[in-house]
């Protein structure tokens, strides 16, 4: 929902200077981006990373991310898509949980979540699919009766993971074509993912 891609490019930058690596793009990074992180940093580092090493990688990239974010505004259409959804919502996010829980209150977005999720480790990165297992559990939620909206191949292997319908939204750190690669709708406008998730849902209906 953040526009944030060139601020995800700035913090990766960051946290690749800190161990000698080179710049990155947005358009490298949308090209390259994989979950678990260590093996895209693996990737663009060309060599394989010592989980310390990878942990202040990741720290470094948090901290870069959180210090630009107060100049980062909802992408164009973020509320409307919220607004249009006509059922429950909820929020997952492989963001630190004590730091995204105060940024969703302060764009304003609370009240349309069910439930909200962070990272509670220390160090992240992984694959988002056991997360999204505990995340349904918490609320009691068969994955079967949700459509996750999502703008990264994990998230859509996370979806199939709980039996999930996903949409993908191209708009974010993945590159389209890639998405396409996973075999969902992709979209390119938030809008556009909630009309579609709606439609499936009216479908299995």
């Amino acid at each position: 929902m953040l526009d944030d891609l060139a601020l995800v490019v700035k913090a990766t930058n960051v946290s690749l200077a800190g161990v000698g690596g080179l710049p990155i793009t947005a358009e490298e990074h949308r090209r390259d981006f994989r979950r678990p992180v260590e093996a895209y940093y693996a990737g663009v580092l060309g060599r394989p990373l010592r989980a310390d090493e990878f942990a202040g990688l990741n720290r470094a990239f948090h901290d870069a991310y959180d210090a630009g974010l107060t100049s980062i505004a909802l992408t164009v259409d973020a509320l409307d898509a919220l607004a249009s959804w006509p059922g429950t919502q909820s929020l997952l996010s492989m963001w630190f949980h004590d730091q995204l829980v105060p940024a969703v209150d302060r764009y304003g977005l609370t009240h349309f979540f069910l439930r909200v999720d962070g990272l509670r480790a220390q160090v992240g990165g992984g694959h988002k699919a056991p997360h999204l297992a505990a995340h349904l559990a918490a609320m009691g939620i068969d994955g079967a009766d949700c459509v996750m909206i999502g703008d990264a191949v994990d998230d859509a292997l996370a979806a199939a993971s709980v039996g999930a319908r996903c949409v993908l939204y191209s708009g974010g750190v993945t590159d389209a074509l890639r998405l396409a690669e996973v075999g969902v709708p992709v979209v390119d406008s938030l809008t556009e993912a909630v009309a579609i998730a709606a439609a499936t849902e009216s479908a299995r209906a």
